[in-house]
């Protein structure tokens, strides 16, 4: 890492949410270790049924997982219609949770959506080591119309 790669856990997030705001993969993905703990907290059984419509929603383990996943959720998202609102991002030590909103337009669909998020972020050594993911799996779902009937945004 060069000497310009910031290294606190509140200079990691802040620049990997940047990096994520700009939308390059790859880029975003050098914040991340070479193996990382990565999880999207779904319920196992509802996504078994929406694994073909949502396929970034998985374990992840390394780097080229982690700008796969970007690639993907670009891949099944509008481009143009998407935006993210941060609430609040609170660190304790190498720990930190990013709370907010994303709204999102399921491309297949064309359904919008909001899901509110909580991500778990654990930074060791300048780089990102855990990426866990709380989120409204339900609105998601439905937007890509593998949930339940109702209203999406």
């Amino acid at each position: 890492m060069s000497s310009a790669t910031p290294t606190t856990a509140r200079a990691v997030v802040r620049e990997l949410l940047r990096r994520i705001g700009e939308g390059d993969p790859e880029r975003i993905a050098e914040l991340y270790a070479e193996r990382s703990d990565w999880k999207l907290d779904w319920p196992e059984a509802e996504h078994g049924r929406a694994r073909s419509a949502t396929p970034w929603i998985r374990r992840r383990a390394t780097r080229a997982e982690a700008a796969a996943h970007y690639r993907e959720l670009a891949e099944h998202h509008v481009p143009g219609e998407a935006a993210t609102e941060i609430e609040r991002v609170l660190v304790d030590g190498d720990d930190a949770v990013v709370l907010g909103e994303i709204r999102q337009t399921a491309r297949s669909t064309g359904r919008a959506y909001r899901a509110r998020f909580a991500l778990h972020l654990t930074v060791e050594d300048g780089l990102v080591t855990r990426h866990h993911v709380y989120e409204d799996s339900l609105s998601v779902s439905r937007a890509f119309g593998t949930g339940p009937a109702g209203r999406t945004a």
